[in-house]
This record gives C-alpha cells, sequence and structure tokens, in this order.
C-alpha cells in the first residue's frame, strides 16, 4: 500500500505528477473541488488554506528581524539544540543544495540555513528566518502543514498552495517538548525534486526525534516534593507527571476530572463533582463513582481521596501558570505558556466555563497591549483564524495586504460593514476593542 504521507509512489515521474498537480491546483482555485491526483493530506491542507483566506498568490510577511529575531531566538527552546540540528542536517543541505529550517510552534522560521545560491533562490518568496509560513498565513508547505497535523509531512511542488512556492519540495517533521508533549516548532528540509522520496521524510522525523531526546537530557529533573503536575491546555488528553517522573496520559474523561479537582484542592463532594461534568441531569451517581475507581487505579494508592474527592498532593497545572502570568502583567509570558484552549473538546460544564474564562482573559489583554507579534500569533493559531476582534486589533498595528485580506473576509463572512482603522506605531501599547 502507498504510504499517503510520501509524496510519490516509487516509479512516479516527478515532471508528469508536477503538471496534474498544477492542473488540480487550478481546478481547486477555480471551482472549489480537488481532483486526483493530490493526496488526502494536501487536500484537507488547501481546504484548510482557504478557509483561513489564504490567496494562491500570497507572500510570506517578515515579522521579526535585527534585534527582535535575535531574542526571539535567543530563548526559544530549540535554540539549545541548533548544534545537534546543523551537525546532522547541514552536511547533507550543502551537499545536496538544500535548505535547513527550524520553525516554531505558529509556522515562523527561527532559522534558515544551507547553500548559498539556494538561500538566495529562497529570499525572493520570503523564506527567511522571522518570516511566518504557518498554514493560516501562506498555504499548504511542510513546515507549517506538519506543526497544523502534528505529523511528518512532505510537500512536492504543487502541492505548495501559494504558487510562489511551487518549484520547490519540502519535507518537515514536528519538535515536542519532552516534559509537556507540546509543540515547540518543526525541522525541515527545502529544496528541489530529489526530497520527495521516503527517505527524505525519514530523515527529517529522525532529527526530530534526536532534538527531543537532547532536550529531555537538558530539562530539568523531576521534582522530589511528591507534587504533581498537570498539562491541560492545548489537548484533549492531559499529560500527568508524577513522582519519580512517572508520565501518565489521562483520558479525556479523567482529564476532565483531574482538571476540576485540581481547580477545587479542598475537595469536591459526588453531587458537585456530577454537576461540573456530565450536561444532563439524569447521570446515575454510579457512573460517576467507576469513573473515579478507574481513575484511582491509574494514580496509583494515596492519590486520590473522597469523602469529598480530592488529590492528596499539591498539583501544578500550565492553566495556573497562564493565570498567574496575567495577573503579574505578563503578557508575553502568558501567551507563551498556552499552547492553545482547555481540553478543547470537552463539553463537561465547568471544563466550557473554565475554557472560555481563561481564552477571553488572554485575549482581552492580547487586545490590550497591542502588540503585533502576540496577536499575529493568536490569529494565526487555529483558536484565533475566525477572531474578529483579533484580527481587527492586528490590522490596527500591522495593516499588511495579507492581513486587511482576512480581516475584510471575515467581516463579509460575518455580514458586517467593513471598519475604518488607522495604521498605529509598531510599539504602540493599547488597541480600543470595537464592538462589531
Amino acid at each position: 500500500m502507498t504510504d499517503p504521507w510520501v509524496a510519490l509512489e516509487p516509479g512516479a515521474d516527478p515532471a508528469e505528477r508536477t503538471r496534474a498537480l498544477r492542473r488540480a491546483h487550478e481546478t481547486f482555485t477555480r471551482a472549489g473541488t480537488v481532483p486526483r491526483p493530490v493526496r488526502p493530506v494536501v487536500a484537507d491542507s488547501w481546504r484548510r488554506s482557504a478557509r483561513a483566506g489564504v490567496a494562491p498568490d500570497r507572500t510570506a510577511d517578515v515579522e521579526l528581524t535585527d534585534a527582535d529575531l535575535g531574542a526571539y531566538r535567543a530563548g526559544h527552546p530549540l535554540s539549545r539544540t541548533m548544534p545537534l540540528i546543523r551537525e546532522l542536517v547541514g552536511t547533507f543541505a550543502d551537499d545536496g543544495g538544500h535548505l535547513l529550517a527550524v520553525c516554531d510552534a505558529h509556522g515562523r522560521l527561527l532559522w534558515v540555513e544551507g547553500c548559498p545560491a539556494t538561500l538566495r533562490a529562497a529570499d525572493a518568496m520570503n523564506f527567511v528566518p522571522g518570516s511566518r509560513w504557518s498554514e493560516s498565513a501562506v498555504g499548504t508547505n511542510a513546515p507549517g502543514t506538519a506543526v497544523a497535523v502534528d505529523r511528518p509531512v512532505q510537500v512536492f511542488t504543487a502541492e505548495h498552495f501559494a504558487r510562489r512556492v511551487q518549484p520547490w519540495t519540502c519535507a518537515a517533521a514536528p519538535v515536542h517538548d519532552p516534559r509537556t508533549g507540546r509543540i515547540l516548532g518543526a525541522v525541515d528540509i527545502t529544496g528541489g525534486d530529489g526530497l520527495a522520496h521516503p527517505h527524505s521524510l525519514g530523515f527529517v522525523q529522525a532529527v526530530a526525534r534526536a532534538v527531543e531526546s537532547q532536550l529531555a537530557l537538558l530539562e530539568p529533573p523531576p521534582r522530589g516534593d511528591g507534587a504533581l503536575e498537570l498539562t491541560a491546555l492545548g489537548g484533549d488528553e492531559a499529560l500527568l507527571r508524577a513522582g519519580g517522573g512517572r508520565r501518565l496520559r489521562l483520558s479525556r474523561r479523567h482529564s476532565e476530572i483531574m482538571v476540576l479537582l485540581a481547580r477545587h484542592p479542598e475537595g469536591l463532594g459526588g453531587e458537585e463533582l456530577a454537576c461540573a461534568l456530565y450536561p444532563q441531569e439524569t447521570v446515575p451517581p454510579v457512573t460517576l463513582r467507576a469513573e473515579l475507581t478507574r481513575l484511582r487505579r491509574v494514580l496509583g494508592p494515596d492519590v486520590l481521596a473522597s469523602r469529598p474527592y480530592r488529590l492528596t498532593p499539591p498539583v501544578e497545572t500550565d492553566l495556573d501558570l497562564v493565570e498567574r502570568r496575567l495577573e503579574a502583567g505578563a503578557i508575553a509570558a502568558a501567551a507563551a505558556a498556552y499552547p492553545g484552549p482547555l481540553l478543547p473538546s470537552s463539553q463537561a460544564p465547568a471544563v466550557i466555563r473554565l475554557r472560555r474564562r481563561t481564552a477571553d482573559a488572554l485575549r482581552a489583554a492580547l487586545i490590550a497591549r497591542g502588540d503585533a507579534d502576540l496577536l499575529a500569533d493568536w490569529a494565526h493559531a487555529p483558536w484565533g483564524e475566525d477572531d474578529l476582534d483579533v484580527w481587527r486589533a492586528l490590522a490596527a498595528v500591522r495593516p499588511t495586504p495579507a492581513v486587511r485580506s482576512r480581516l475584510g473576509a471575515l467581516e463579509r463572512e460575518l455580514g458586517l460593514p467593513r471598519q475604518p482603522f488607522a495604521a498605529r506605531p509598531r510599539h504602540a501599547t493599547s488597541v480600543q476593542r470595537r464592538s462589531p
């Protein structure tokens, strides 16, 4: 069976495949349908790109330069692994006339290195450090799509959504924080048609795993005070770190229970916990007791007490960290600690309230702060693609054609009149939030 994540099956003619993909791309941009031979991963990405308002003639925006770029790179976790990445990929890139690129979790390129002639050619499409290559910014491409779908991806020539990028082929793999499982960014190789080979996909995946292994060696030792650490932002299954470095991936229901008990160290009675968890009022008490029995077996002895239900060790959550930073006015640090909504698919009433309260507090702080880079990170994230207030705030401080185009598309979709805005200085400190 052909691997759907590999761009070309054995024996395929690259030139003929490129011609077929160009025809398919034109069909999609004209009629919105995706004909063969477009792979499902690419078809899905094209649809996401179109929903995000990306035009096929888009060019990436350069958002960070000079001192701003240097400071951001220096503080990024992947900066500590760049010597290893260069050792593993540098010679391969130089010998093949390719480029090594590393992006952050928002698809922003942090490092682009390699063959000088290829670097000059990449400059023409703004494939440079500091530019944003997320799907929602420039459409389908290996680093942006890899962080969007959280798995290694190849993108071959006209599979790219932006026409200017279609002469290129690339392969990228996401890199995760070994402590929390969050995506930190991606490692990418960009060059010619020769990269449309299973080996290039396996190679970038192996590099990403090596980077994660090094990060695990560099992280601080586990706490020895018996405290639990719960990571619940940005995914539906929370990660629990317990004593001795033990890591547990929790089920969705157990994730909800742990979040709620962590918020109530004093404990919750059975009825209180049931009301917080279940939208229906008719769930029998035995259902909750069965879930708690299963959770107690997962956690081990002496962690989950009853009457009322409570966690006996102290619990530190990533939600607590975001809230503390917001309370302290450290908006950039709060945004950096927020990889996405709390248990985003949860329908537990108390989790929904908590998820909305945290997201609303953070987005309101970002809008008030008016920092273009922070607003852009939120707007280009999956949870911010349709956030009208944030796009209006971003347009006020960074009125690029791409931002104005996306804002106009959102206003048209919502049937709202286009609101005028005045471009503000890059370092503006506040943005007046306007009602639709």
